[in-house]
């Protein structure tokens, strides 16, 4: 049985839907991320899951106990799952060790694992006005995992982090799931989050689940530019222009990713291209090339090209 699910979901405002008849299921441990762009009703989706907004229509079930609403009951949520708000606080000019105890009844044993799979063990002498922004979402979770929920609900945990604290929040999660046995459910707008991390990924528009399944499904094949275009460049080629490479389709458009393109200097392999730009990222680079009158990315390991050269592109 799934230890959640999520039945017709909607929330409604005078002028739209926030939320659009969302319907979903969570096993225990899957780690589900659901995306889309600012204001496609990740956040209130998230809240509405963990019985801190009113839904207008539908059930959230949770372990077999339907979730209510801040408006049919005196306290907000349930006591099964935790939910992290983007715009966590903590008191300020608190020791960490203090704050943290304050809430914690669990033995020293207990309590030292927490703090371990937090990564936060080195920061409870300090203040809480001394601490960045990474190192106090850490100890903000630290302090709900004390009430040990089963599921763990976080709204864009990524945000505003630099790669070395995203890294961290990533290997914080990862033990959550394995040591704590703890689901978790959160919201990103971030591919290079959700991708690598996700065994399912829901993606969201208008209030509504317009796309489901895995991550390589979602990257590989999605349903439409909106979709591709959360999760990194993308070229959108007519049906004539995929068939200058050889791609037979009835569908009027395709949506090929820049790596599935490999260009060459042999003039044998490929269509005539002339490189346009190149820009560095780090382990690759993208260059825009010019076929005709179309222009595409193309991903490349590495760089041997200038401005204004001539090669040949072709399609994996």
């Amino acid at each position: 049985m799934a230890l959640l699910k999520v039945q017709n979901i909607s929330k409604r405002q005078p002028d739209r839907n926030i939320v659009d008849n969302v319907s979903f299921q969570q096993e225990a441990l899957q780690k589900i991320a659901i995306t889309g762009e600012s204001g496609a009703g990740k956040s209130t989706l998230l809240k509405i899951i963990s019985g801190h907004v009113q839904r207008d229509s539908g059930t959230v079930v949770f372990d077999g106990d339907k979730v209510t609403g801040p408006e049919e009951k005196l306290l907000a949520g349930h006591k099964g799952i935790a939910y992290l708000s983007q715009h966590y606080e903590l008191h300020n000019n608190y020791v960490v060790k203090d704050l943290i105890w304050f809430q914690m009844n669990v033995e020293d044993s207990e309590a030292t694992e927490l703090f371990d799979i937090c990564r936060i063990s080195h920061l409870l002498k300090r203040r809480t006005n001394q601490l960045s922004g990474g190192e106090k979402q850490r100890i903000a979770l630290c302090m709900l995992l004390v009430k040990r929920p089963k599921l763990l609900v976080l709204d864009e945990p990524f945000s505003n982090l630099d790669l070395i604290h995203k890294n961290i929040l990533k290997a914080v999660l990862k033990d959550i799931a394995e040591r704590l046995q703890i689901t978790c459910l959160l919201a990103s707008h971030d591919p290079h989050d959700t991708l690598s991390w996700a065994d399912r990924i829901l993606v969201m528009k208008e209030g509504a689940i317009i796309q489901q399944g895995t991550p390589k499904e979602i990257y590989y094949q999605p349903l439409n530019d909106y979709v591709a275009g959360l999760f990194g460049a993308y070229n959108l080629l007519t049906a004539e222009q995929a068939s200058w490479f050889g791609i037979k389709t009835n569908e009027k458009e395709l949506i090929i990713r820049p790596e599935d393109f490999s260009i060459s200097s042999s003039s044998n392999n490929g269509i005539k291209a002339t490189i346009q730009e190149i820009s560095f990222w780090g382990s690759f680079y993208e260059a825009q090339v010019r076929i005709n009158d179309l222009v595409i990315v193309v991903r490349t390991g590495k760089n041997e090209w200038a401005i204004g050269d001539e090669g040949s592109v072709s399609i994996d």
